[in-house]
């Protein structure tokens, strides 16, 4: 629950009794002040989530606090009380910056109605806050390879249900994008989406990440702040690398499984939670629960749908179709106009073991495409990538096949080393001849390629009397 402590400011005791027992009944904190004087006091010594303020008080005007308040980053939300409501007023109140306003007589219904709507709209403010800061690029489980449409009827059966699912991979294959899958199809899907990285905050911090904290639970600790358990109430919440929290951790996750309740870190009053539960790992938890490093309930608790997410290597025909998305994708981006790979590309592009899977893939193309001219395919020195076949002569001959012979005379060469050992140096200028096949003989990008300076490659150039023929 977003709103907890309400401030309410009015010279009528019997308002301010009103407020108290309609609302400390429903488990908010209430405050009451009869001045302005009183109520500036209460604003610096604690923080609320709601203020309920009289526009006109015995020692001034309710719009001041609500200026001041303005200029805030941690503010409550005001409704703005009056016996005098005109529309100027409300209009004046909700210009400087009141979430409402609220004429005299009101009714209980009233009160109850603002209270409901200042917490929705909490909610949806600290949901965003964080959603701007996790915004990512949005992508489609991409695949028609046996094992990605395998894939995709698991989902599509586990989505409508609230089973805790529990995403294993290798790092790089896709986990958070099928938590999302997953989340998209659901009955869910219109609340709260949120994700934690367990394994990028730090065993101090992460309770605080998960369940929040109160002001002055820990230093550094200013305000109070939701967690995440509370951001995805309702909706859903993606525990990325779970197998990297700490025991302690476990067994607090594990309560809130089973219980839906928490406390916030410094805090002793107890928040209910409905969220559903989607957890990523890359490690094998079976193994990990024998050795003594994870909890088995938790394990058991999480793995209500256990979901593989297969790596690229093993889902080789989708690799054309993923290479040529991202390609269009990055080739917006960046305002080129890329019309595909060639094919030695397209070749090394296959015969590449994919270690990082679909995010080494991902990043090798993004890269590729801004080192490619406009217009043009992408190269398959673009890549950066090893190719097979032996020693590498052999594998820059077969990138290749027309590299020039370095005796100047510009003919086709492609077979001059294969199947034999070279000394460096051979090597060397081997690999600036492949450069130079591969821009066009264009010094200045076959540096670039080469990632030396264009003075480094003129005086490799003059070292092994590569003919001008072979550069522009």
């Amino acid at each position: 629950m977003a709103i907890e402590k309400i401030l309410v400011v009015d010279d009528e005791p019997i308002i301010r009794k009103s407020f108290e027992e309609l609302l400390r009944p429903k488990r908010y904190g209430v405050t009451t002040a009869g001045t302005l004087q009183d109520a500036e006091r209460l604003l610096k010594r604690d923080s609320f989530d709601l203020l309920f303020l009289d526009i006109r008080l015995p020692d001034g005007e309710g719009l001041d606090v609500l200026e001041r308040l303005s200029t805030q980053k941690h503010r409550p939300l005001a409704i703005m009380m009056s016996g005098f409501g005109t529309i100027e007023t409300a209009v004046t109140c909700m210009r400087g910056g009141a979430f409402d306003y609220l004429v005299k007589p009101f009714s209980v219904g009233q009160i109850e109605v603002l209270v409901k709507k200042a917490e929705a709209h909490q909610q949806v403010l600290q949901v965003n806050q964080y959603l701007a800061a996790q915004l990512s690029d949005a992508s489609d489980l991409i695949g028609d390879s046996p094992a990605v449409v395998a894939l995709r009827a698991m989902l599509k059966k586990v989505a409508p249900t609230e089973a805790t699912v529990l995403i294993q991979g290798e790092n790089g294959t896709g986990k958070e994008l099928v938590a999302h899958e997953i989340y998209h199809a659901s009955a869910r899907s219109g609340a709260p989406y949120i994700k934690v990285n367990c394994a990028a905050v730090s065993d101090t911090l992460i309770e605080s990440e998960f369940f929040g904290h109160e002001k002055g639970a820990f230093t550094g600790a200013s305000e109070r702040r939701e967690g995440r358990f509370e951001l995805a109430n309702g909706g859903t919440l993606l525990l990325d690398e779970i197998s990297e929290i700490s025991p302690r951790l476990q067994a607090k996750l594990l309560r809130v499984l089973q219980e839906r309740e928490f406390e916030r870190v410094g805090g002793s009053k107890t928040l209910k939670t409905d969220v559903r539960v989607f957890a990523t790992t890359n490690r094998d938890l079976r193994k990990a629960v024998a050795s003594g490093e994870f909890r088995e309930d938790l394990y058991y608790r999480l793995n209500v749908f256990p979901v593989h997410v297969p790596p690229l290597r093993d889902r080789q025909e989708d690799i054309p179709i993923l290479a040529d998305h991202f390609l269009q994708r990055f080739a917006r981006r960046h305002g080129l106009r890329i019309p595909g790979f060639s094919s030695h590309a397209l070749e090394a592009l296959l015969a590449h073991r994919w270690p990082g899977n679909v995010r080494e893939l991902q990043n090798t193309v993004e890269r590729a495409v801004i080192l490619t001219d406009n217009e043009t395919q992408v190269p398959v020195a673009a890549l950066g990538l090893a190719l097979p076949g032996g020693s590498p002569v052999a594998r820059l001959l077969e990138a290749s096949p027309n590299v020039r012979h370095a005796n100047g005379n510009g003919k086709s060469n492609g077979s001059h080393v294969v199947g034999s050992i070279k000394p460096l140096h051979e090597i060397e200028r081997l690999h600036i001849l492949w450069a130079l096949e591969q821009t066009g003989g264009n010094r200045t990008k076959a540096a670039t390629l080469l990632e030396i300076s264009i003075r480094t490659l003129r005086n490799k150039l003059h070292e092994y009397r590569i003919a001008e023929a072979a550069c522009n």
